[in-house]
């Protein structure tokens, strides 16, 4: 197996060398003088911790933004200078933070190779260690497993729960880093919503018999963010009615946000997201404006649009250059142009980047205070991910702002940003908290292309989207009601000052709240529109349209079957089974009507 190894890793001596040069007694005051200053109050926390024991496997979990890399790297080299290792592997979702944790390790001394292929070894005694994917594990893992061997090594697992992405994955990784000697795990997120254990985690039953994994040590957002080590997070939630063709040629409309059934709310996301209607320039327009009033206070501030694919990122960025004229930055997959890309927007002071998934994890751009959220994914994996990108802290008073489809997964992740979740095994995930699953929109999308080849009618179609500002979060409150775009009380949230403490924009949130009822209350009654109907939840609305059924058959001495069949003729729309709140509300509307008159 060491023939695989063209190269052999860093020797001992060699390595002894390095420790004695670079990381003697007098290093950790030069590390401060490095890529993090003095450390936080929590990485020094937790290498105490881990100092304590001296495990082999520790697993940390922070925060996006916190400084998990700082924290890993300060950990290589205190276990480098006493001797305890010889080498470094750090195994990363993808190549553009290969090269990050490469630049980020550079500046304490540590040298890795971010361009080590799997027919290589590490690069002669110019390197300390390597940079790689998980994809590069999983495709030799006997190479890496000799590697390890070969000396003694640290592997830093970055974003470890990418070890339970496929049963291939976790197998690799188990294969190639099993005989290493320490391992750190790292995560910033919640743990995917699957079963597969993660290699290197450890799991607990609890009192109902489900194993939960176990961190060594947990910063939440909640404790970074009392500690100003990441920014609050102000959530403009927009709403919108839609209307769509499916594939079956019947045409249907909805509200975002509504309570309806999971595929009617994913084809009204799916018809808000389409860059060919009016909710997403509406959108944009508004987090370009949020985006010139932050750079009043903070000059280089950027924005980020996450789109769901290629296609509609590119038009996207289109809408932007016709919104801002001026060209955004695109970053499509993860290639070396791409981290290229990044890095370039990363340094400018451009106003917006638009990207596909890449973006979400792990990619540290500070100076991004704006984002739209114009994707489908709606896991707490991967919108913690996605919000990670814009909660990195540089001065006090900084917030970010985030704009998103009023969608009720989505919501309801932004009501509970501060709630921190283990990795749960041995349950049934079909309807884990209640939330949208991805593969809804994944399914959509599939039928979609499937249906290229049937006549037009049975293709599924964005027909029209409308927005309107629906409220905000905050600190898991929720501020303002539903406004035009375009009209004072939407400005009112959008304007707020980009430099502001947390109990600043509490209060002026609050403040806003009230200047916009203050408006509603002094409208003479002209003026005030008619107020929207309080929809009932499907549950309810069906049993109220079902019970006016019954009494329009029995009045009419018809079975209920031909009631329904005249409302579905007359309102338009599926069965009740698949209708709408606004259908099921139509037809409501519609006998009721009928028993007036």
């Amino acid at each position: 197996m060491s023939s695989q190894v063209n190269t052999p890793p860093l020797p001992g001596p060699t390595v002894g060398t390095f420790a004695a040069e670079h990381l003697s007694p007098s290093y950790p005051e030069r590390a401060a003088r490095g890529t993090a200053g003095k450390l936080r109050a929590w990485q020094a926390e937790a290498l105490d911790l881990y100092f304590e024991k001296e495990p082999r496997d520790f697993l940390a979990a922070a925060t996006p933004g916190a400084g998990k890399t700082t924290f890993a790297l300060r950990l290589a080299t205190e276990l480098i200078a006493r001797r305890v290792i010889d080498q470094v592997i750090v195994v990363s979702p993808t190549e553009h933070l290969k090269k990050q944790w490469a630049d980020a390790a550079h500046r304490v001394g540590i040298r890795l190779n971010p361009d080590f292929k799997n027919n290589e070894g590490f690069g002669g005694r110019r390197y300390h260690g390597v940079a790689i994917t998980y994809a590069q594990v999983a495709m030799k893992p006997s190479h890496h497993r000799a590697m390890v061997e070969s000396a003694r090594t640290l592997v830093i697992l970055d974003e470890v729960h990418h070890g339970g992405d496929a049963l291939s994955w976790g197998d690799a990784i188990r294969e190639a880093f099993e005989g290493a000697t320490r391992r750190l795990s790292l995560t910033g997120t919640p743990f995917r919503s699957d079963t597969a254990p993660i290699p290197f985690v450890s799991y607990v039953r609890n009192e109902k018999g489900i194993r939960l994994s176990q961190s060594d040590y947990a910063y939440g957002y909640g404790r970074a963010l009392a500690d100003g080590v990441v920014r609050p997070v102000i959530f403009m939630a927009y709403a919108g009615k839609m209307r769509w063709r499916t594939k079956m040629g019947e045409e249907m409309e909805a509200r975002l946000g509504q309570g309806d059934t999971k595929d009617i709310t994913s084809q009204a996301w799916r018809t808000a997201l389409d860059p060919m209607g009016e909710w997403m320039p509406a959108v944009l327009r508004a987090a370009d404006l949020r985006l010139t009033e932050v750079r009043q206070s903070i000059p280089d501030a950027g924005g980020l649009v996450i789109a769901t694919d290629q296609t509609t990122a590119r038009a996207y960025a289109a809408l932007l250059q016709e919104i801002t004229g001026t060209i955004p930055t695109v970053v499509l997959s993860d290639e070396k142009e791409s981290s290229e890309r990044i890095e370039a927007f990363a340094r400018s002071e451009s106003r917006w980047m638009v990207a596909v998934r890449m973006v979400s994890e792990g990619v540290d751009v500070p100076r991004l205070s704006v984002g739209v959220y114009a994707t489908s994914a709606s896991t707490p994996l991967y919108f913690a991910q996605a919000i990670g990108r814009f909660v990195r802290a540089r001065r006090r008073g900084e917030t970010a702002s985030i704009f998103l489809p009023s969608v009720p997964s989505l919501l309801a992740l932004a009501s509970t940003l501060e709630y921190e979740r283990d990795h749960a095994l041995d349950r049934d995930t079909s309807a884990e908290d209640g939330l949208l699953d991805d593969d809804m929109m994944d399914e959509a999308n599939r039928a979609e292309k499937a249906s290229e080849t049937l006549p037009d009618e049975f293709v599924w179609q964005a027909l029209e989207s409308e927005a309107n500002f629906d409220r905000v979060f905050y600190e898991g409150n929720e501020f303002g009601f539903a406004a035009e775009t375009g009209s004072d009380e939407e400005l009112d949230f959008i304007g707020l000052p980009g430099i502001l403490e947390p109990d600043q924009v509490r209060e002026l949130l609050q403040q806003r709240q009230a200047r916009q009822s203050k408006r509603s209350a002094s409208k003479p009654p002209s003026e005030t529109p008619e107020p929207q109907a309080l929809y009932r939840t499907l549950k309810e609305q069906r049993t109220l349209l079902n019970s006016l059924v019954g009494i329009r058959a029995k009045l009419n001495g018809e079975p209920h079957g031909i009631v329904h069949a005249e409302l579905r003729r007359v309102c338009g729309g599926p069965a009740v089974g698949q209708a709408s709140v606004t259908q099921l509300q139509a037809r409501i509307d519609y006998l009721r009507r009928g028993m007036r008159s």
